[in-house]
């Protein structure tokens, strides 16, 4: 009989080898699927790694492109760490990029070293917000968090289509309204690093981010709180912690990180406002933290991988002649192998025979 049993202490070393072992059996079954399409294997690896780190350009784009996933993957640390299942990532950033852009109303004229901190805080109180009355639904009214975060995400995202769709931020042309805002003054958009004209100074912040995260989860006692959470909340409320307090404390944390991920995307990326240029980073999110280990250093790693393999999806389908439809099969093969990659670093493998 086999059976899996989670791990007393985590191994560093088995779990580099269980995402090495990850990475070879992705390639291994992602060159399988390319050599049956007639497509020159190495050739579409060498576009793909050419496009993630083969030039200044595209690490740059590799860093933009990784940005709000490790952003999201952040809040979800916060938030599983302590065994609250939060899914409001998505609607967190598109409320991130919402406040964002309601902050640059009332913030325009301002120097740049107000009205950048000022706009990405507008932000993250949105997403705050949000977590907010998540905890509120889940300690007053016993609310699963599960539920109440999906549920305001529909709700954020109807509310943004609303917005742009004839409401107060659309912008028209004629008679023709689209789903977009006007595009932000150009004194708005966040500060190119190094000349660059991808890479902007919001990249820096989820390594900022990381660290603030790992040094509030083991040095200090809202970590210690958030840890005991997950561990053993009957053990942390016997300590008299306030559990209710602590939850939505982490809520509102996770929501601020997931929410700035949505600004940062609107000020260095979007530069508008468009529901197409958000779907997915908070579900992206999710999943990179989840690969991470719900660690930060572990979840910076993951978003980084995945944003070379956004950035390189390019590259390998123009260069390497690659179906576009394959591009989303690979990533989908990788992110698979890297799943089974986190079961394996955090449970043993028991084969028991019985005696007969």
């Amino acid at each position: 009989m086999i059976r899996f049993e989670p791990r007393t202490e985590r191994d560093g070393l088995w779990t580099a080898a269980s995402f090495a072992m990850a990475i070879a059996a992705g390639l291994a079954v992602s060159a399988l699927l390319l050599a049956s399409t007639g497509a020159n294997v190495g050739q579409v690896f060498s576009a793909l790694v050419q496009g993630a780190v083969g030039s200044p350009k595209a690490i740059a784009t590799t860093l933009v492109k990784a940005t709000p996933i490790i952003l999201t993957g952040l809040a979800t640390v916060i938030a599983f760490r302590a065994q609250l299942w939060s899914i409001g990532q998505e609607g967190q950033v598109f409320a991130g990029a919402m406040g964002g852009y309601f902050g640059a109303q009332v913030l325009a004229g301002l120097p740049a070293v107000v009205f950048f901190p000022g706009v990405l805080v507008f932000g993250m109180v949105a997403g705050v917000a949000l977590g907010w009355l998540a905890a509120v639904l889940k300690n007053r009214f016993g609310v699963n968090e599960i539920i109440s975060t999906v549920m305001l995400n529909y709700l954020i995202v109807y509310l943004l289509s609303w917005m742009l769709q004839g409401g107060p931020w659309g912008e028209s042309g004629g008679t023709i309204s689209y789903q977009q805002s006007p595009t932000l003054p150009s004194e708005a958009f966040l500060p190119a690093l190094f000349g660059s004209s991808r890479l902007h100074a919001g990249v820096l912040l989820p390594f900022l981010a990381a660290a603030i995260c790992s040094m509030v989860l083991s040095r200090t006692p809202l970590g210690y709180e958030i840890r005991g959470l997950g561990y053993n909340p009957e053990a942390l409320r016997h300590k008299g912690v306030n559990i209710g307090r602590t939850v939505t404390i982490i809520l509102m944390a996770s929501g601020a990180l997931a929410a700035l991920a949505g600004a940062v995307e609107l000020f260095g990326v979007a530069h508008r406002l468009r529901a197409d240029n958000l779907v997915g980073l908070g579900y992206a999110g999710i999943i990179v933290g989840m690969i991470g280990g719900l660690r930060p250093l572990g979840t910076v790693m993951a978003g980084l991988f995945f944003g070379g393999l956004a950035s390189g999806a390019v590259y390998m389908r123009v260069l390497g002649d690659v179906p576009a439809a394959l591009v989303p099969a690979i990533q989908g093969i990788t992110l698979f192998f890297f799943l089974c990659a986190g079961v394996l670093a955090r449970y043993r493998v028991v084969v028991k025979v019985a005696v007969q």
